[in-house]
């Protein structure tokens, strides 16, 4: 009987073992903008009178509309529609209009890591993000063509649609 109860046991342990979880592979980001890159930042919405609040990381944002019902976390898929342009400058992407893209939080550039769960879902938001928390110093080409120079400050106005 004591056989059967251990070997009974030793099973129970073995399935439970090898039971599959799912793991988040992403972590939170320490990375935070230098002080030079927030006071770009802080001169360009001084100058083009534009109000945004500094997050502890130094991404500058304004919620335009806060939404409802949870946060989006680190690992959370979420769907947005979002437009992204160099600071001042033109567009490089936007999928307004479109049926919207879906991501894992935690697969985004840093800038929308940090501030994205300030929202709720069909909360809007604008994001002014520096280098170091955007493409930093590597530019990112399409189709041979570089589309988002080095060293970029970036701006979004992003809508969380939902989150999944």
């Amino acid at each position: 009987m004591n056989r059967i109860l251990t070997g009974l046991l030793s099973a129970i342990l073995l399935f439970a073992s090898c039971k599959k979880e799912d793991k988040c592979p992403h972590t939170e980001s320490g990375v935070s903008a230098s002080n030079a890159e927030r006071a770009y930042l802080q001169n360009y919405l001084s100058n083009n009178s534009l109000a945004a609040t500094e997050h502890s990381s130094g991404v500058f944002y304004n919620i335009t509309a806060p939404g409802t019902g949870n946060s989006p976390g680190i690992c959370s898929n979420i769907k947005v529609f979002y437009t992204g342009s160099i600071l001042g400058g033109n567009t490089f992407d936007s999928n307004v209009g479109t049926s919207g893209n879906n991501f894992t939080l935690g697969e985004l550039i840093v800038g929308w890591q940090k501030v994205l769960p300030l929202l709720k879902s069909g909360g809007k938001i604008i994001l002014y993000i520096p280098p170091s928390l955007g493409y930093g110093a590597n530019p990112v080409i399409s189709n041979g063509v570089v589309v988002i120079p080095a060293n970029s400050y970036l701006k979004f106005e992003i809508e969380l649609v939902n989150i999944q």
